[in-house]
């Protein structure tokens, strides 16, 4: 599978009239937030795959008007051919004009409050947010510091891929665009980039993941 993920700079590459073929080969496509709605209703024209989304810290403008043809996975866990995806949008709270901004207590309640789909699905392939990780490729200033919830999150579910945005490559030239945190391949999202994973769709989930687990694990 082919994912395309986009963040916080709408690409001028695929924001024109050669949409279509660049797209072409691409399963999903993932919002990290920051974008313009006309530009993800831009895209839906030229695709006919999903596009997952979270919100940024500055999409007030979605409050009122959410982008249509798009699907928001904001505090959901979503199953695309087999592929897990938990949904966290937002920032740190640093002021308050973005209903799109949470306190570490605050974030910490959403990811409770997931805990029973993803124990029900047998964990997460892939996490999706707006905000880095605190202290992993995180800015030191309050509006761009990430989340330290994020970090014990990574540590419990093991995810194999976390994508993000919000932090720009061009506020750094030694950000990476990608690196591996404790086994787990993390993406900054700017702008634009493409990436493939497996083939999740024959995969079992759920209970019937857990047993086999288990089982698995006994017989060794």
């Amino acid at each position: 599978m082919k994912i395309l993920a986009i963040s916080d700079v709408a690409s001028k590459a695929l924001w024109c009239p050669q949409c279509r073929e660049r797209l072409e080969g691409i399963d999903l496509i993932l919002s990290c937030g920051d974008l313009p709605r006309a530009y993800l209703e831009f895209l839906t024209n030229f695709t006919p795959v999903p596009i997952l989304y979270v919100h940024g810290n500055h999409d007030e403008v979605y409050a009122q008007q959410e982008p249509g043809g798009c699907i928001c996975v904001d505090d959901e866990v979503y199953v695309w051919k087999g592929l897990r995806v938990m949904g966290l949008g937002g920032s740190v709270r640093y002021n308050w004009e973005s209903p799109f901004q949470y306190t570490e207590k605050k974030m910490q309640r959403r990811i409770a409050r997931l805990r029973p789909k993803v124990k029900r699905l047998g964990g997460i392939d892939l996490l999706l947010t707006h905000s880095p990780a605190r202290g992993l490729n995180d800015g030191d200033d309050l509006p761009h510091q990430g989340f330290e919830c994020f970090n014990s999150l990574l540590d419990e579910l093991k995810p194999q891929w976390f994508v993000h945005g919000h932090i720009h490559l061009s506020y750094d030239c030694r950000l990476p665009r990608v690196c591996t945190h404790k086994g787990v391949t993390v993406i900054n999202a700017t702008e634009r980039y493409t990436f493939e994973v497996p083939d999740f769709e024959d995969r079992p989930t759920g209970k019937t993941f857990f047993f086999r687990s288990f089982l698995t694990s006994f017989i060794r």
